[in-house]
């Protein structure tokens, strides 16, 4: 049984596992572990359930196995149940199974309760202080990561590879320069540069997440060009760090040395093309992925939602059509594009179509869906939606997701529902500035300035660093409440107390806010000071109150710039023969609009639905 296993010969060795007429702790062991080292981790989970159900007690081994299935799987209940048996049967103090046992508890996010079991454990190898490392790089928390390995060395253990590359990859997290280079020097003397290839990489991905380009180089150069690993490493961090030339030179060079580039390196390439908005240079990228036949579900989600950052909706939904099989995967990035293109409408359709056809959703597919809800000019339908959303997110527990509940309080504030976007926000525990910024831009949508500042100061409060979202929120609070000193203090505050420049958009809102106030002196003073003193929307904003306060002087200086600086939008003229109506100056009036007239541009067309939704389907759109 054991040989068939290893082998690979699941039928064989179920075969005569079926065959004999007595079985032991050791035969199920076999069974149990054989398929857990090949990955059919339910078969054996089963194979563990018959076992009990025989009266088959239990050994280390077995637990030692099932703990790492039930970690690995997600199967977090029947951990526990195990965890309990284990206890019961005195194997809590066994190395292995508290070993796994720390695993099982890291994996469900445990932490404080691993912790304490892998501190009671009374041996700890260097296999089970590589589960506590590897568990806090994959969470990112890089200083107690670098705690932990100092621990490590007072137990008097040395690290091997595979410690390396947990902690040289934690350090590439929050660029711990300084620990990273006192890592790459023990591995040096290790000898584990030249000898460990995954150490080595571990070396070039660390150095190219600091921005150090030359040591990435340098890193790179060390590893024997035979080794395809280092190659696409290479190829996705030029990429991932917005390097092109540098990627394209590597990509070029590993397929002279007659190496095949990986699914990271086309993934590097896409993210590149998106955050570039270079469609161009993503269309070569999906013909190579087409010549190399990376048909595969991630390459395809990638090309889809790099097509609709680009801008080009048309071939991410092409692409998505050619999909064999919708999936949620498929599905979340086509939502996203279909948003960021503005075809709202698709996006609820869309979304219809996945309950429909039992696709099914999570926290991303929720969050973009009630966004489009929240954009659509029905208040009453919205609010309907919304809350059946709401109803959707609780049904499924992603209601506690932070992108889900910023996304509630978003689009019930738009229905006036303000008092439910409050109660959304105090059932979130653990609130960040992303979800500070979306109660604040609630309350301002609301016309509640001071109760924006209210939150504004608890946020400060709780250590929270406001960002320019953040300002711009309150600032729009304070417009609409005409907070005018309020205003102007945090204006002011942005730089000097948080450093934060203010954008055109903060320069817009204040001379908004002095402009409604009647200070139209003072607006015109700091439109003038600022970066963008010929930027339209503010003078436009300028004239609005120039007719509010019948300013002429002003006001014709307002008008002569919003027509000089978009004199082919019919708007501009709009706004300037309204002006010129109210001062009585019918002539300049008259001028305006037939100008306007002239320029005024033929309406849209109406739109066309990307999404074919299915005859039969329920009343979701």
């Amino acid at each position: 049984m054991s040989r068939f296993m290893k082998s690979g010969s699941f039928d064989s060795a179920l075969k005569l596992f079926d065959e004999m007429t007595e079985r032991d702790a050791v035969t199920w062991n076999i069974m149990i572990s054989g398929y857990y080292r090949y990955g059919c981790l339910f078969e054996s989970l089963n194979f563990y359930r018959q076992m009990v159900s025989q009266g088959i007690v239990e050994s280390s081994s077995t637990f030692s196995t099932v703990l790492s299935i039930c970690g690995c799987a997600g199967f977090f209940r029947q951990g526990l149940v195990a965890h309990c048996r284990a206890v019961v049967l005195g194997f809590g103090a066994n190395v292995y199974i508290g070993s796994a046992l720390v695993d099982l508890y890291l994996h469900m996010g445990l932490v404080d309760i691993a912790l304490k079991l892998f501190n009671a454990l009374q041996e700890r190898t260097l296999a089970t202080w590589n589960v506590v490392l590897r568990a806090f790089c994959e969470m990112r928390r890089s200083q107690e990561l670098m705690r932990m390995y100092n621990y490590m060395k007072l137990d008097g253990l040395e690290p091997n590879g595979l410690t390396f590359c947990y902690l040289i990859q934690g350090c590439g997290f929050e660029r711990l320069v300084d620990e990273g280079i006192q890592l790459h020097c023990c591995v040096i003397k290790k000898g584990l540069d030249n000898s460990n290839l995954f150490v080595a990489n571990a070396m070039v991905d660390f150095y190219s997440a600091c921005g150090s380009s030359i040591d990435t180089r340098k890193s790179f150069e060390a590893i024997p060009p035979e080794d395809v690993i280092s190659w696409n490493s290479m190829v996705s961090v030029c990429a991932a760090n917005g390097h092109l030339s540098d990627a394209l030179e590597a990509f070029q060079r590993m397929q002279l040395w007659g190496k095949k580039p990986s699914v990271s390196s086309f993934l590097g390439f896409l993210k590149l093309s998106s955050v570039r908005n270079n469609v161009s240079f993503g269309r070569q990228i999906h013909c190579c992925i087409f010549k190399l036949g990376f048909n595969i579900l991630l390459v395809q989600s990638c090309l889809i939602d790099m097509y609709g950052k680009c801008g080009d909706i048309e071939s991410s939904v092409a692409v998505f059509v050619s999909v064999p099989e919708r999936t949620l995967e498929c599905c979340n990035p086509l939502m996203t594009s279909l948003q960021r293109c503005g075809f709202i409408r698709d996006v609820i359709e869309l979304f219809g179509l996945m309950v429909d056809e039992n696709i099914g959703y999570d926290e991303v597919t929720l969050s973009v869906t009630l966004k489009a809800l929240s954009s659509v000019s029905l208040p009453a339908g919205s609010a309907y939606n919304s809350s059946l959303l709401h109803c959707c997110a609780i049904k499924s527990g992603f209601e506690s997701d932070i992108a889900v509940a910023c996304s509630l309080i978003d689009a019930y504030s738009r229905s006036g529902e303000i008092g439910v976007s409050r109660q959304l926000f105090n059932q979130v525990s653990i609130p960040n500035v992303i979800c500070f910024t979306s109660m604040i831009g609630a309350l301002a949508r609301n016309g509640m300035g001071k109760e924006c500042l209210v939150v504004l100061d608890e946020m400060i409060g709780k250590g929270l660093k406001p960002d320019k979202v953040t300002y711009l929120s309150v600032l729009m609070g304070c417009n609409h409440s005409g907070l005018v000193e309020e205003g102007r203090l945090l204006f002011d505050s942005m730089q000097s107390d948080h450093g934060l420049g203010p954008d055109r958009q903060h320069y817009s809102c204040m001379v908004d806010l002095m402009g409604r106030a009647g200070l139209l002196d003072e607006a015109e003073k700091l439109i003038a000071d600022s970066p963008w003193s010929e930027d339209s929307v503010m003078w436009t904003s300028m004239l609005r109150s120039c007719r509010m306060y019948q300013n002429e002087a002003l006001g014709k200086r307002a008008a002569k710039m919003v027509m000089e600086l978009e004199p082919e939008k019919p708007c501009s003229w709009i706004q300037a023969s309204r002006f010129y109506c109210e001062m009585g100056d019918f002539e300049r009036m008259r001028e305006c609009r037939e100008i306007a007239a002239a320029r005024r541009t033929a309406r849209d067309v109406g739109g066309l639905s990307f999404i074919q939704v299915p005859p039969g389907s329920n009343g979701w759109v």
